[in-house]
């Protein structure tokens, strides 16, 4: 499958995109694709004018079909995502640029005018082989990371927890004596570390997993709030930092979810300094479905979306 572009006019070539506002500063929007439920080689070819020639470039390098087809979704899951949010002025998701810190997160570089004020967005994306996803928040950075349930390693999981994993975090595997259990344990382990690296924007060469570590209390304080859900099951996460934590910071809100019955989802968003007086209130959490130009459906409240409890140590 090789990505081409048509020189077509956008607005004839593609319908326009619903429009959405901004999330507030309290506020975090999860979107997500399935590429298995994208199947129209017309609609993909859609997508593929959307990205620019590097990125048409970096997918038609990939090797197989498959993989083609997740990262196109993915370029034009984030640019269909940014561009569908009003502003002042109306965005083509086809003109967006993008750069990368240091670490190699992606932000997008705004063009500045005298009639442009780009609003303070932040955004982060995360795929499997089976789902897509953007988060989205407006001040305060944020990091996702999405994993299958089913997902297999290949090695032992407490050998692998101890190359990667704090001594906490190894000996709270360790206890749990049902394999599936402790399999599913580290992932949503896993996929929280992950997301937590991301949200504060350094790789993780520079932010090793072992120098921090996750841990799940119970509490009656809600961190994040699943709209459509008038109870939360979760528990609150917390991030416990290593003796010498240099640039790191503890000061981040968390979300495990389980999404579309086949995946874990975990959302970290730094508390911004504009709102940090709001400690507890909780950071309101929107997930929508999303097949860019055909459907968005808030999914929110449905059993499409759960949030989750971890294991906490008795």
């Amino acid at each position: 499958m090789n990505i081409r572009c048509c020189q077509r006019n956008f607005s004839s070539a593609l319908p326009p995109l619903v429009p959405i506002q901004l999330p507030s500063p309290r506020e975090t929007h999860f979107w997500y694709i399935l590429p298995d439920e994208v199947k129209s080689v017309a609609l993909l070819n859609r997508y593929s004018e959307l990205l620019s020639p590097c990125e048409r470039e970096n997918v038609n390098r990939m090797s197989g079909d498959q993989l083609k087809k997740r990262a196109l979704l993915a370029r034009a899951l984030v640019r269909t995502t940014i561009a569908r949010y009003q502003t002042n002025c109306e965005i083509n998701p086809r003109s967006l640029k993008f750069r990368k810190n240091i670490y190699g997160k992606p932000e997008v570089e705004w063009h500045k005018d005298d009639n442009f004020s780009p609003p303070p967005l932040h955004f982060n994306i995360s795929h499997t082989s089976s789902m897509i996803a953007c988060g989205v928040t407006i001040n305060a950075p944020i990091g996702i990371d999405v994993e299958e349930k089913q997902r297999k390693l290949k090695n032992d999981i407490i050998a692998f927890a101890q190359r990667y994993f704090s001594p906490y975090e190894v000996k709270l595997l360790t206890s749990i004596s049902d394999p599936e259990v402790r399999r599913q344990e580290f992932i949503k382990l896993w996929t929280l570390k992950e997301a937590y690296v991301k949200a504060l924007g350094k790789g993780f060469s520079a932010m090793p997993f072992k120098s921090f570590t996750i841990q799940f209390r119970t509490s009656t304080l809600r961190r994040f709030h699943l709209q459509g859900n008038s109870v939360s099951e979760a528990s609150e996460v917390i991030v416990e930092l290593s003796n010498d934590p240099g640039n790191l910071t503890n000061n981040c809100l968390f979300a495990l979810l389980e999404v579309a019955g086949s995946h874990y989802a975990a959302i970290c968003v730094e508390n911004d300094e504009i709102v940090r007086g709001e400690a507890d209130t909780p950071m309101k959490l929107t997930v929508r479905k999303t097949v860019p130009f055909v459907e968005d459906v808030c999914v929110s409240g449905t059993d499409a979306v759960l949030p989750l409890r971890g294991i906490i140590e008795q």
